[in-house]
């Protein structure tokens, strides 16, 4: 479902070349669970972005089911984002002056579905606990309950595959673990390939496979049963 092969990502400045990533070569096969660990600067958050084409490699390749996107327009990565892919942030990004209904409807209405999805946007919501909730604004939300609408919203145009950005960094220890529990049960359901990036070494113990970054390079890649979790600074 997600292949990279020898992804680089680079920056220049007029005094310096900083070298993000160095050459990834990655294979997640579709329904898989796969989370990207590693210290702060090691690459993970900018492979994630490479991932979703919210930006741009200096060199290499990103097939997402078969379709490389690298060298994409911003018009084409909007309709493969459209299409296949769906998103959970940290900051749970709500847009404030739409409803919870309306921001889970949003991706699905700049995608141009049907009337359904309407019907599908309240079932979403009364999986994740807040079909009381439907027509309250983000500021009426907790924390919590605004990263379950941001979950709902990750899944209206059934994705085949799933990212997500630190979910529950935001989030106390009980919130976090409600809001991972719905991740994993909506994921089992709707049975997306899902691309988990944490600091947290007990939340990536719930994925299928770990992946670990240092220095813009994969140091380690093992399954869960070879899994150890082991402390994992920022």
């Amino acid at each position: 479902m997600i292949e990279v092969t020898d992804l680089t990502r680079t920056i220049e400045t007029a005094v310096h070349r900083v070298e993000i990533l160095r050459g990834i070569n990655l294979q997640i096969p579709k329904g898989q669970f796969a989370a990207i660990m590693g210290p702060s600067g090691s690459g993970k958050s900018t492979l994630l972005g490479l991932l979703a084409g919210l930006d741009n490699a200096t060199s290499g390749h990103i097939y997402l089911d078969g379709q490389d996107i690298v060298g994409l327009s911003e018009d084409q990565m909007a309709e493969v984002r459209g299409r296949k892919i769906g998103f959970v942030f940290q900051s749970f990004q709500l847009i404030p002056t739409l409803t919870a209904e309306e921001n889970v409807l949003l991706p699905a209405e700049l995608a141009g579905a049907g009337r359904e999805t309407a019907a599908r946007a309240r079932a979403l919501l009364d999986r994740v606990g807040l079909a009381d909730r439907r027509h309250h604004y983000p500021i009426q939300l907790s924390g919590g309950e605004q990263q379950r609408v941001a979950l709902a919203r990750a899944f209206i145009t059934k994705p085949p595959i799933l990212y997500a950005d630190e979910p529950t960094g935001n989030l106390d220890g009980k919130t976090g673990e409600q809001v991972l529990e719905l991740i994993l049960e909506l994921n089992r359901q709707e049975g997306a390939t899902m691309v988990l990036v944490t600091h947290d070494p007990g939340l990536a113990a719930h994925a299928d496979r770990v992946i670990h970054l240092r220095d813009g390079l994969v140091v380690s890649d093992v399954m869960k049963e070879d899994y150890e979790p082991v402390p994992n600074s920022r």
